[in-house]
């Protein structure tokens, strides 16, 4: 939905927002159709995706409720930042069982016990960085010329750490999920409701705009992650296959369409809502 009502973005993506649907229509297809391969490979794909994109997620967050805040976050602060919220998904591609370099690798490459206490340190080594390294950072930009980050950034970084590292990987799956999608709750609706220049000259034209947003997302859900899959249960596939391997092709597709939609970049419409967003927390401080 953010995709097809950003202002612009026909002209500015035409493969992402014209090609892209097709073409995850006819992947999707091909590994419902078969899926002891291609299914399965379809599904280790978003496992392995999903921390890399959720870490990027709580990154552009943490970054989108610094500026907020009027914490400009120095080149080098960004940088450990986002290599701090990329933790969790270094250690689903190369340390967890299964998944990332460990699914596309032969099993032999990792039996030798070398291998095997190596992965195990880089693990645990891995692990005490990613809880270290918020609160660290949190200090570092608090002392510097920045000024403190908001609580909020922190946060948004160390509970994408807890789901990836705490929880099992389907575990981490569902609560990443769940939380990703209470954030878009309020975040899209505030961007969109800007897009719309309502939400500052009429409350009732606000309320409008996000009940029909979302009333069209709940219609989209529907059809999507319900009928989706008994369609294809319609057609002779199995019902179970069906619905994971339709869940991994919508997720992955909405991996894709987040890296272009979410940009704060100084042409993009996304940057001038964040900045009016953070002119009254300057004025304020």
């Amino acid at each position: 939905m953010r995709l097809y009502t950003k202002p612009g973005a026909f002209a500015a993506w035409p493969l992402v927002t014209m090609a892209l649907p097709l073409a995850s229509l006819a992947v999707l297809t091909f590994c419902v159709a078969r899926p002891e391969t291609l299914g399965i490979s379809l599904q280790k794909l978003y496992m392995t995706w999903s921390p890399y994109h959720y870490g990027a997620q709580a990154y552009g967050l943490a970054v989108l409720y610094s500026y907020r805040s009027g914490c400009r976050l120095l080149p080098a602060d960004k940088r450990l930042l986002f290599w701090t919220s990329m933790l969790p998904f270094l250690n689903m591609a190369i340390v967890t069982e299964g998944l990332g370099l460990r699914w596309l690798l032969p099993a032999a490459v990792f039996s030798p016990a070398p291998v095997s206490t190596g992965l195990s340190a880089l693990g645990w080594a891995l692990a005490a960085a990613a809880f270290a390294g918020p609160p660290l950072l949190f200090l570092k930009v608090w002392k510097g010329p920045s000024g403190p980050m908001p609580l909020i950034a922190l946060m948004a970084v160390v509970s994408n750490t807890v789901w990836f590292f705490v929880l099992q990987p389907m575990q981490a799956m569902v609560w990443a999920t769940v939380f990703h999608g209470l954030q878009y709750l309020a975040i899209v609706l505030v961007f969109h409701v800007r897009d719309r220049k309502v939400g500052t000259s009429s409350r009732g034209g606000a309320l409008r705009e996000g009940v029909r947003f979302y009333a069209i997302s709940l219609g989209l859900a529907y059809a999507l992650f319900l009928v989706l899959p008994r369609a294809y249960v319609a057609l002779g596939y199995g019902p179970v296959e069906s619905v994971l391997v339709v869940v991994a092709a919508i997720n992955i597709h909405h991996f894709i369409v987040d890296a272009y939609i979410w940009r704060l970049r100084k042409a993009d419409p996304n940057r001038s809502i964040v900045d009016s967003l953070a002119a009254p927390a300057r004025a304020i401080a």
